[in-house]
């Protein structure tokens, strides 16, 4: 792996951002925009997600880095119930949560595979 010196090199951050985008674009469409509380619990579980990657990125040890990317995944699988809501609700169809469920498990994937790789590193 080459050497990474931003955050904004690392994958796993790159692709929770463009769930955060998705997300936020589903929020201010039909009865999810105006369901306050659900909307806000959405965005702050995405922007989690996208933040503990960075957050942790700033330590000074793996395995610091690593409780922060496990409280990342955490929120990505947040942010996948959330979506079970939202589907049973029918605030968003069918194929937007389809999507958005795939693009959640992409980002788990990926900071999975980061975790993995840092923890083999030591």
């Amino acid at each position: 792996m080459p050497k990474v010196n931003r955050f904004e090199d690392l994958r796993c951050w790159q692709e929770a951002r463009v769930l955060v985008r998705e997300i936020y674009r589903i929020a201010e469409e039909g009865r999810l925009s105006k369901d306050y509380e659900t909307r806000s619990q959405l965005k702050r579980a995405a922007l989690s997600c996208m933040n503990n990657i960075a957050e942790g990125f700033g330590k000074y040890s793996s395995k610091e880095f690593i409780h922060y990317l496990d409280t990342a995944h955490n929120s990505a699988s947040e942010v996948k119930s959330m979506l079970y809501v939202l589907f049973d609700l029918e605030y968003v169809d069918k194929e937007k949560i389809m999507m958005l469920q795939e693009k959640t498990e992409e980002v788990k994937a990926s900071i999975l595979a980061f975790i993995k790789y840092l923890s083999r590193r030591g």
